[in-house]
């Protein structure tokens, strides 16, 4: 799979798959979009994508890229009535590889599914949001056959060109993204209420998060969500439900390996105090679709405390 000669199929054209199939084009490879909305991919038409509007349309790449929500909506691209298996005509990807982030039993059933109709599998769940992935800092991590990794490993470095850690076989790889989004949820929620405490006593949030991020402490992630926690951006790069969904499959996990997560547990519930006191706005299933950050905004009403944006002219560290 050398070069640019492969063909590429790519489902799934949302704030991540958008702009991680947009890599791709631009490095000249040929790749085939399909997407539940239509008009979403056609941008990428401009750049050289053929926007197709059948999944089955994808069976003849040679390799197939996913990136949805849920593992029922992965279920239906590949297995579904109007999924890529079922339009096969004797001809499939030799490899699908998914980057969404789902749950272990659901990957290896997937796995399991693709085997008998003589495809491979590769998890690759991936590090990063929209403007992560435009900076070229977005990070991946793969599971599954070595040999075959090591063949589509150049292309998934076209998208994820901060590094792709392959862990081993099966579905590790799930296990690591699901660690992975467990800690951005304990982080984000430890990082707003010492904010929080440091603003309470009298320090502006961007002089802390300069202090922070300017430190041992501070991380690619701190800076990048500086701007928003400073301003009051809640413009969405992963909504509550989704971060819900990830700490859950992590608590999950840790009963399942008997590993004690306490500290997870505690964020698990200040997130779900969230939920709660979005019940509380003018319409809060358009609100719960912000960005998790707005979490702030509970746990300042928790502190009882008013925000106010202080427009700020912040630093995303993704700067070029």
């Amino acid at each position: 799979m050398a070069g640019n000669t492969q063909r590429i199929g790519w489902i799934g054209m949302g704030r991540m798959g958008y702009p991680m199939a947009e890599r791709l084009l631009k490095k000249g490879h040929d790749v085939s979009i399909w997407n539940r909305t239509r008009a979403k991919a056609e941008p990428l038409a401009r750049s050289g994508g053929k926007i197709v509007d059948k999944l089955s349309e994808l069976a003849s790449c040679d390799v197939v890229f996913s990136i949805v929500s849920t593992g029922k909506d992965l279920e239906e691209v590949y297995f579904g009535p109007h999924g890529v298996v079922h339009g096969r005509n004797g001809k499939l990807p030799a490899v699908f590889v998914d980057c969404s982030t789902i749950a272990l039993d659901e990957s290896a059933d997937i796995r399991r599914r693709l085997k008998e109709v003589g495809s491979d599998f590769l998890a690759c769940p991936v590090s990063g949001n929209a403007k992560v992935i435009k900076a070229g800092k977005l990070s991946a991590v793969a599971s599954g056959p070595e040999a075959l990794f090591r063949q589509v490993e150049p292309l998934i470095e076209v998208f994820a060109p901060n590094g792709v850690s392959y862990v081993g076989e099966g579905e590790l790889a799930r296990v690591c993204k699901i660690a992975h989004n467990v800690m951005l949820g304990v982080v984000i929620e430890n990082l707003i209420e010492i904010m929080l405490l440091a603003e309470k006593a009298g320090v502006p949030r961007h002089a802390f998060l300069a202090f922070i991020n300017n430190g041992v402490m501070g991380s690619m992630f701190t800076r990048y969500k500086s701007p928003a926690l400073v301003n009051l951006d809640w413009t969405t790069t992963f909504t509550p439900e989704l971060l819900r969904k990830d700490m859950d499959l992590g608590l999950e996990l840790g009963r399942d390996w008997d590993v004690p997560m306490p500290v997870t547990a505690a964020a698990r519930e200040v997130l779900q105090a969230h939920f709660g006191a979005a019940m509380l706005q003018k319409n809060p299933d358009e609100y719960l679709q912000k960005d998790f950050a707005a979490m702030m905004e509970t746990m300042a009403l928790m502190s009882g405390m008013t925000l106010a944006s202080e427009n700020k002219n912040v630093p995303t560290g993704l700067e070029g």
